[in-house]
């Protein structure tokens, strides 16, 4: 009886050029949206087409820093006659230009495409920021002379009787305008923006949410309260002996002020609070690190401004809260580390 050949062992061999004209698969077979959406080892970041908004809030962001350079340098303010400059010194420069030196940064990152809501994030808390911000400049060069005040303004503790606005606060106000335009520009192109990650924060984020709240509600009461102010003075009567201690008039607290001031005073305190808050809560993680990155660079630029005001000024001493809101500023840099440093995602 003859073996059926379907039924041998032969039927089990593959000839070589089955082997030749089987379909293997390749890296170009797979779907364009596992290519586009392939994880890079650890992080698992993907990042899709960047709109032309994003770029936009990352143009504003560089002029907004153009602007804050040129602002430290010609005069502020003039107050009763007298010149008054942000910069004065090497210290001085540094500060005033903290906040400048950080938006052309992620305002350059932005432009290029680069990570895209790391950018928006910041723009987005920045310009958040920066409307109290800007009614707080808007009166000092326009409404302070309204009800005239001792003010401590560019380091100098002066009385508000009369002011004249200077090439600096002009193009101070110009930075915050477009600060305001970057942030708003930033949400509107929030949700059009495409980039995820492996949720390297997901175990974490109640914490991290749970610390910059408590550093938010800090930084706000510190904020409340002058950073620098003039010590009170010990008079003795001559008469009689006795020394009685004298209370000098300082530089009043940001919710003291009246009109343009107090209403910047008050969104300025429920931003920082506000976006505390949100800021943990964004995905990706590089988001985060851009929100908190917002927050820290303005309370860290008002904390080093009353630090500079203190070193400056022979009649004013550095305050209780003035070294709180250092405090503060300096752990809202720490949790921006900290979310930065956590990059390994689940696997």
């Amino acid at each position: 009886m003859s073996r059926d050949a379907r039924t041998g062992p032969t039927s089990r061999r593959v000839t070589p050029t089955a082997r030749r004209g089987a379909v293997r698969p390749t890296p170009s077979a797979r779907p364009a949206t596992q290519q586009a959406g392939t994880p890079t080892p650890g992080e698992g970041l993907v990042v899709g087409p960047v709109p032309p908004g994003a770029r936009v809030a990352g143009v504003l962001l560089v002029l907004a820093a153009l602007a804050g350079v040129a602002a430290a340098f010609p005069t502020y303010l003039v107050v009763g006659g007298q010149d008054l400059s942000a910069v004065d010194g090497f210290g001085s420069a540094l500060v005033a230009l903290l906040v400048p030196g950080v938006h052309l940064a992620v305002g350059g990152a932005l432009l290029r495409g680069a990570v895209p809501k790391f950018g928006l994030a910041y723009a987005g808390v920045a310009g958040a920021l920066g409307v109290g911000q800007l009614l707080i400049e808007l009166y000092h060069g326009s409404s302070s002379t309204t009800r005239p005040a001792v003010e401590v303004l560019a380091g100098e503790r002066v009385l508000t009787s009369g002011v004249e606005a200077a090439p600096g606060w002009v193009l101070g106000v110009v930075a915050l305008g477009l600060t305001v335009l970057a942030g708003v520009v930033a949400i509107w192109s929030w949700g059009r923006t495409v980039m995820e990650d492996g949720g390297a924060l997901d175990s974490v984020r109640s914490g991290l949410a749970g610390s910059a709240v408590l550093l938010g509600v800090t930084a706000v009461l510190c904020l409340s309260l002058p950073s620098s102010d003039v010590p009170d003075e010990l008079v003795t009567d001559p008469a009689t002996g006795l020394e009685t201690v004298v209370t000098q008039e300082g530089p009043r607290a940001l919710l003291e002020r009246p009109g343009l001031a107090l209403l910047g005073g008050l969104l300025l305190a429920g931003a920082v609070v506000l976006c505390s808050v949100i800021a943990p809560s964004l995905r990706p993680r590089l988001a985060v690190v851009g929100g908190l990155l917002g927050v820290t660079v303005v309370v860290l630029g008002a904390a080093l401004t009353g630090v500079r005001d203190a070193a400056s000024s022979g009649e004013l001493e550095w305050t209780l809260p003035g070294a709180g809101l250092l405090v503060a500023g300096l752990a809202y840099a720490a949790l921006t580390a900290l979310a930065w440093r956590l990059r390994r995602g689940r696997s």
